[in-house]
């Protein structure tokens, strides 16, 4: 039997991101551009992880309530650029009224625009590779150990950045974490959506027009149709009637109640996002084997229901469901900060905000059919501090995205994708000056981390 192999690549990058998802991506340019060598590791062969490999679309919100832009920096150059390339229509109203904007875009376009980016930015991607082990040492970590058809590759870096989703390269290297929420352990549900082209889109306008009673308004139904009579995409939540009756017919299964769909940013092509799969672990990969044929399986009788009832869907063509299932909740790591609910709602000021944001909490219940929200203020946007994105040891790692310190209802609202973005950018920068200075993450002064987030373009609060 051949002895197992690990290649040691010789030197160390400055900072090495796991995770080549929008927060991973991000976190990646933003060190780059500060002039950090730097390492992106994907375990797909593109970017943009929920937005691309999970289906995931449109972005929201880049807005608060009230309609103010609070994330900006890289993630709104990235729709900057995109728009150039008529690859998205930009920030538009939200018509389901959940949220004030929501963002279009084209997933293809979308994983070309982040590696240019990052190749402006000098950072080299390694892509079909995943984290196999972690070499931890005087409370650091020395090396991670990834795994791809090269077999298993060594890597060693002065600061890691852990942007996998679940927190993988965190509790590999020893960080406590919550998973889902603290007194059940249960995590809202996965869905994996679907996405349909050859949409009459006009057809479905004019459904939900001459019958709003069968759509859901979270504001009104009068701001509604009013935002749904002059966007330039739709966002709907409906087809009620049809579903229940499909759903007491024995015709789906699918534990949600009402159907979800977004307009893309190319004509007739649409994004369902309504299949719910209940009861899974996502770090579990028997579990999320089975979750992604379950996912599938749904997938299939949402398609034929839209065909079959939806107006606008009749002549609809299945394009694909996505890559992987999406994921909304896993590890939550524990941090030098947990952020709250009441953090999100009080719109709770901190001395080392990093991020803002203005997305409600929005808990997709565990083991239900239904959805829940809790608003947050409408006159200021809630803030997301750096101790959030650091853990006591290792020293050296800096968590972004979705799994950061948070409790399951705080990270029920920062795990969109404009928020992980401006949460990624904020974590490069600080990963980049620590490597630099050769000092501990925590002990970067949060003076310098603003200035270069500022120079970077980011929505911080006022100090």
């Amino acid at each position: 039997m051949n002895p197992l192999v690990i290649h040691e690549t010789p030197g160390l990058y400055d900072v090495i991101v796991l995770g080549g998802g929008v927060s991973g991506s991000v976190a990646a340019i933003a060190a780059g551009r500060i002039g950090a060598r730097v390492l992106l590791v994907e375990e797909h062969g593109f970017l943009g992880g929920s937005l691309t490999a999970m289906g995931v679309g449109p972005m929201m919100s880049f807005h608060d309530a009230a309609g103010s832009q609070v994330v900006r920096g890289i993630a709104d150059e990235l729709i900057e650029r995109l728009k150039k390339r008529g690859a998205s229509p930009g920030h538009i109203p939200d018509t389901t009224t959940y949220c004030s904007t929501v963002t279009p875009f084209d997933s293809e376009e979308l994983k070309i625009e982040f590696e240019t980016m990052l190749q402006e930015a000098n950072v080299e991607v390694l892509f079909h590779t995943q984290l196999a082990g972690v070499k931890t040492a005087n409370g650091q970590i020395e090396r991670v150990i990834v795994c791809n058809k090269a077999g298993l590759t060594s890597l060693g870096a002065r600061v890691f950045v852990d942007a996998t989703g679940d927190g993988d390269l965190a509790a590999r290297a020893g960080v406590r974490f919550q998973f889902g929420r603290a007194h059940d352990a249960a995590a809202q549900p996965m869905t994996m959506n679907l996405k349909l082209a050859n949409v009459d889109t006009a057809a479905v306008r004019a459904f939900a027009l001459e019958h709003p009673e069968d759509f859901l308004w979270h504001q009104s139904r009068e701001e509604g149709m009013r935002r749904l009579r002059t966007a330039q995409r739709f966002s709907l939540a409906g087809f009620c009637g049809a579903w229940r009756a499909a759903r007491e017919r024995g015709e789906v299964d699918v534990p949600r109640d009402h159907v979800l769909f977004f307009e893309t940013a190319v004509p007739g092509v649409v994004i369902v996002n309504t299949s719910r799969v209940i009861g899974y672990d996502a770090t579990d990969p028997m579990q999320l084997s089975r979750a992604e044929m379950a996912g599938r399986r749904q997938c299939t009788q949402i398609f034929r229901f839209l065909r079959q009832h939806a107006p606008g869907f009749s002549a609809a063509v299945r394009m694909d469901t996505a890559a992987k299932i999406g994921v909304r909740e896993t590890r939550h790591i524990e941090g030098l900060y947990q952020l709250t609910a009441e953090d999100l709602i009080t719109a709770r000021p901190f001395d080392d905000a990093i991020a803002l944001g203005g997305y409600p909490i929005d808990i997709h219940a565990p083991g239900g059919d239904s959805t829940s929200t809790l608003a947050v203020k409408t006159d200021a946007p809630y803030q997301v501090p750096l101790r959030s994105l650091l853990v006591a040891e290792p020293r050296n790692l800096v968590v972004v995205g979705r799994c950061i310190s948070a409790t399951h209802e705080a990270a029920a609202a920062i795990r969109v994708t404009p928020i992980a973005m401006a949460i990624g950018q904020a974590g490069g920068v600080t990963a980049a000056l620590a490597a630099q200075r050769d000092s501990a993450l925590e002990d970067v002064p949060f003076a310098l981390v603003r200035e270069h987030l500022l120079a970077q373009g980011a929505c911080l609060p006022e100090i």
